[in-house]
């Protein structure tokens, strides 16, 4: 178990913890988030011991072990080969093996009646048993499926570190946390240098491990297939919630709710108070009260609520009319020296299209967007684009090509543009430019900064066709829900590599998959795509298996007996799990009309005048908010069960 005890962490005014304190079991599977800057990161290298904390702050097991795997590349010997730095995972079980290697050795040249033989066959013995224990005889095939998982092939196992890019990089440190499996893994965006298929292998894994999770990152379909607790950093606070980032989303939004009411007749009592000071605090009559009320007011534990500048919301341009087809490509050929990316790759993008490209790392997603965008040029084929196109691209380079001299905000005016200062503020503070942010030089900002300086730059630019390169790799949640939107409510094609399932989900149309130099379309999102590339074997064999002849069914009235008989079982064995499901489902009606009630009657400002009853009211709000979660979780249980029986009867 991890204990954080009463963690405080200030910069300036600003409060990053205030008495944070929790536990973290073995089997904890943790969401860790919050709006950029709370203080995620700070809290996952404080629990990691990369960042020093007080003595008793955070304890630890010593039993327990802890992996962390930080955003920037670090422990990663260059001169190493792939295949020999991952084996670096396993490097306290290599030195007992080493050492038992020794034993063996000195065995031969220890004569039977030396004192030191007992010892050396004692210590034998104990690195033997540690060793057994251990993975040191699966090691081998461990490190090649985790690095296959990871996307790497069999002929980079002796490939040096050197010659990989940053975000291989990033993978070969993910691969050695997971074959190290600590008793505690602590992942900071593991997802951002992953394409689809490699992300749900890591779901895969994850969902089997072993020891606890906590987990940083702005993919939500990756916390809700793993997570079962989210932690929210907000205000300098930690609240729990119970259940996925989607649950999490739900009751948040019910808190607020709550809160915001509490804050207004809070604030509503304050200036109350305070006009009941002014008036008397110069007369001697009520001087005595003036002054009870301020004392008062003191007193009073201030309820603070978020800033609600994350509502935001924007459109694209409107644009400009084109013809049918807004891309047709034939034929295309690309290679780059003797590795041919394309070869006959065929792909016709109509209006109003949006396509998500999908495939591994190396496949050619980022050099087909280039194309597209004509940055690059293809070896051969045709690529024509259809009447009154007009493209907007946006890729990594163009964050190091801002002007370092001008603003934020004279960035966004030198456009041609038809937007007022007030518009063009409320795009910047979609990408997190807020307040005195848009004043900022473009030199000093980070990189993460210039590159959603880029994307709101590009998205205010008119076009009908917008090919975009990993949008959201910069933009937490509600950033990303901003621009999600404004992509949905688009009227023109949009062409985009993402590796953000939920991102792609809610606007894409078609899937463009790269595999091989080919391309494969997919007339779906990307959630139809995964289902339909995961089931393809599966469905294969079904389809391969030959058709009873009818010879071999019963006819007339044998048959009809037969099936009056099944669906006589099926009626007795589901009828008592179908009651329990009805049960259920009637309880979960009563349970929400409960609830909702409750939440009338806490949104009442008459009702904070009571503390008691304020006090009463918000203890069955919360105990009417855990019985319902049971109910819903009894009756999925029930569903389950139902459609199993249902299943088996099939």
């Amino acid at each position: 178990m991890i204990t954080i005890n009463n963690l405080s962490l200030q910069y300036g005014e600003k409060h990053i913890f205030r008495n944070v304190s929790n536990n973290i079991n073995n089997k904890d599977r943790i969401g860790l988030v919050g709006v950029n800057g709370a203080g995620k990161s700070t809290l996952l290298k404080m629990i990691a011991g990369d960042t020093v904390t007080d003595p008793g702050i955070i304890q630890k097991s010593k039993a327990d072990t802890t992996g962390y795997l930080p955003q920037e590349i670090t422990g990663i010997n260059l001169d190493e080969t792939l295949y020999r730095e991952a084996e670096t995972a396993f490097s306290h079980l290599l030195e007992k093996q080493k050492e038992l290697t020794a034993i063996h050795d000195s065995l031969g040249e220890v004569a039977p009646n030396s004192k030191g033989l007992d010892n050396l066959l004692e210590r034998q013995g104990d690195l033997q048993q540690y060793l057994d224990s251990g993975d040191i005889f699966t090691m081998q095939s461990s490190i090649e499926k985790v690095l296959m998982g990871l996307g790497f092939r069999t002929s980079d196992f002796n490939s040096p570190c050197s010659t990989f890019s940053g975000g291989w990089l990033m993978r070969l440190m993910l691969a050695k946390q997971l074959l190290a499996k600590p008793s505690f893994l602590l992942l900071d965006e593991p997802t951002n240098h992953l394409d689809v298929q490699t992300l749900t292998w890591l779901e895969d894994f994850l969902k089997g491990y072993e020891g606890g999770l906590i987990i940083i990152s702005h993919d939500r379909i990756f916390l809700d297939n793993l997570v079962t607790a989210i932690w929210e950093i907000s205000l300098g606070n930690l609240t729990v919630y119970k259940g996925n980032y989607s649950k999490f989303v739900v009751e948040k939004e019910e808190r607020q709710t709550i809160t915001k009411s509490a804050y207004d007749n809070q604030q509503a009592k304050i200036e109350q108070t305070m006009r009941f000071v002014d008036r008397f605090r110069s007369k001697s009559t009520k001087a005595k009260q003036a002054q009870s009320r301020l004392k008062q007011l003191d007193k009073m534990d201030l309820i603070e609520i978020e800033d609600q500048e994350t509502k935001i919301s924007f459109r694209f341009p409107p644009s400009a009319p084109s013809g049918r087809n807004a891309v047709i490509i034939e034929k295309l050929e690309k290679s780059f020296g003797d590795k041919k990316i394309f070869a006959g790759l065929d792909l016709e993008l109509e209006r109003g299209d949006k396509l998500a490209i999908v495939g591994a790392n190396g496949a050619g997603k980022s050099t087909l967007v280039k194309l597209l965008a004509g940055l690059d040029k293809p070896d051969g084929g045709v690529m024509r684009f259809g009447h009154n196109v007009i493209v907007s691209y946006f890729g990594q380079h163009q964050a190091q090509e801002l002007n370092p001299e001008l603003t934020v905000l004279e960035t966004m005016n030198r456009m041609d543009m038809d937007k007022t200062v007030s518009q063009t503020r409320s795009l910047l503070g979609a990408f997190l430019f807020k307040g005195d942010d848009v004043d900022k030089k473009v030199g000093v900002l980070s990189g993460g900064e210039k590159s959603r300086l880029a994307l709101a730059r590009m998205i205010a630019t008119p076009a009908n066709l917008l090919i975009m390169d990993e949008p959201t790799n910069h933009l937490d949640m509600g950033s990303q829900d901003i621009l999600m939107e404004a992509m949905n409510q688009y009227d023109g094609s949009i062409v985009v590599v993402s590796h953000n399932r939920f991102f792609l989900d809610r606007f894409t149309n078609k899937t463009l998959e790269l595999k091989d130099g080919k391309a494969t379309i997919y007339e779906g999102n990307i959630s139809y795509y995964i289902s339909k590339t995961q089931h393809k074997e599966s469905n294969e064999v079904v389809e391969g298996k030959p058709a009873l002849s009818k010879t071999s069914k019963p006819k007339g009235k044998k048959a009809r007996q037969e099936q009056a008989k099944l669906r006589k079982n099926e009626t007795q064995s589901l009828a008592p799990l179908k009651k329990e499901v009805q049960k259920l489902e009637a309880a979960i009606e009563k349970q929400e009309a409960g609830k909702s009630a409750l939440e009338q009657c806490l949104a009442d400002p008459k009702l904070y005048e009571d503390q008691a009853k304020f006090t009463e009211k918000s203890k069955e709000y919360a105990a009417a908010q855990k019985d319902l979660e049971r109910t819903y979780g009894n009756w999925e249980a029930a569903q389950d069960k139902l459609e199993q029986a249902k299943q088996k009867l099939r």
